[in-house]
């Protein structure tokens, strides 16, 4: 048996521990910037329905989501009627919390108010950091905050336009997802890539 080479180990960011879905999430989407308005959607659901749970808990029903929520097409779930709401509240495979399931239809037909204001809600969303990645340096996941004056003024804008569970903490951890921050610690494999 030989001693493995530590220049082939990967050093990653500690919150994702070895979970294999974890590891993957983390070395294949996280901080991963996103422009296009399907893909910001998908994490916005997402990220809603994690409120006060674990990100854990929703990747291994994120399969589940996208089949009980039409692949994430926020035009059919601005559409949703009382049936497919009592469907989805039946929903095993998913979250069935009600203020949840009812925010997923609000947030989708505010989401596609914003499209017609701005175009894409990419680029109304990418516009509170200027457009580009905040590259932040941090040496230790314990520095990473859970908010910032972007999250805060995104939050509050979102709140504005009707969008529901979109604290900032939550919108931070939609910009931390979407690339729109980079929080890899500096010594992550993944800091320089994205």
């Amino acid at each position: 048996m030989t001693a493995s080479n530590p220049k082939s180990v990967k050093i990653r960011c500690q919150w994702c521990g070895t979970d294999p879905l974890y590891v993957a999430y983390h070395d294949k989407e996280w901080g991963v910037p996103v422009r296009d308005d399907s893909t910001m959607f998908e994490f916005l659901l997402l990220e809603t329905f994690q409120a006060g749970l674990s990100w854990i808990t929703i990747l291994r029903k994120r399969e589940n989501f996208r089949k009980a929520f039409d692949n994430f097409d926020y035009t059919k779930i601005a559409e949703y009627d009382q049936s497919k709401i009592d469907a989805l509240l039946k929903n095993k495979g998913i979250i069935r919390n009600k203020l949840k399931v009812y925010s997923a239809i609000v947030n989708a037909r505010a989401f596609m108010a914003i499209q017609q204001e701005f175009g894409s809600f990419t680029h109304y969303i990418w516009g509170f950091v200027n457009h580009a990645p905040i590259q932040n340096q941090w040496q230790h996941e314990q520095a990473i905050p859970a908010t910032s004056k972007q999250s805060d003024a995104l939050s509050q804008d979102l709140k504005k336009r009707g969008f529901k569970f979109v604290g900032s903490t939550v919108i931070y951890a939609l910009m931390q997802a979407t690339g729109m921050i980079n929080d890899h610690v500096e010594s992550c494999f993944r800091y320089n890539a994205v």
